[in-house]
């Protein structure tokens, strides 16, 4: 018997959704959000949980969960740095910053500090093309990127766990803002 993972509360929260959508199905990014909060990031027995729940195959339900990069699929760090690698952002630089923080955190893109405070990934477009370079860390945007402000972004969030360098929340949370 497979053990289940996901708390009677995150499945209230994914079955009050219920009802804003055509079928269970269409709850299925909703879902997601809400068993990565719980768990942290979805592990194959969340997925299944998500599934069952929505009346769905795990496969259809990974197949979504890798399509978006607001997705984990293993544990990050407390503060998921997510740089933006497309055309834009590039064009001014976002190599430059990723290669910055890879010497500043001692990790390559995809790995996570010794301490677990930081992963950093690479993502595709986030929208903000305009200010770039910038980057996603957890649910804030930071936008026109230098070493400088990374310098700042960082230590305010290991003194802090927030910096006022921040331009944004990214999106609203769905059972509570990871810190």
């Amino acid at each position: 018997m497979r053990l289940k993972v996901l708390s009677d509360k995150a499945k209230e929260a994914i079955e009050v959704q219920f009802p804003s959508y055509p079928d269970k199905r269409s709850v299925l990014l909703p879902a997601l959000r809400i068993a990565q909060e719980e768990i942290g990031y979805l592990s194959e027995s969340a997925m299944i949980d998500v599934a069952d729940l929505l009346g769905l195959t795990p496969v259809q339900v990974y197949e979504v969960a890798t399509f978006y990069s607001q997705y984990n699929l293993k544990p990050v760090g407390k503060y998921l740095i997510q740089v933006c690698k497309t055309l834009s952002c590039a064009l001014v630089g976002a190599g430059s910053i990723v290669t910055y923080l890879q010497e500043k955190l001692g990790i390559r893109t995809g790995e996570t500090t010794s301490d677990g405070l930081f992963t950093l990934k690479l993502v595709e477009c986030l929208a903000a093309c305009g200010s770039a370079p910038m980057m996603q860390i957890n649910d804030r945007y930071y936008e026109q990127l230098t070493p400088e402000k990374m310098d700042r972004i960082l230590e305010d969030l290991k003194r802090d766990g927030k910096s006022p360098l921040a331009t944004g929340p990214f999106m609203l949370p769905v059972m509570g803002e990871r810190s």
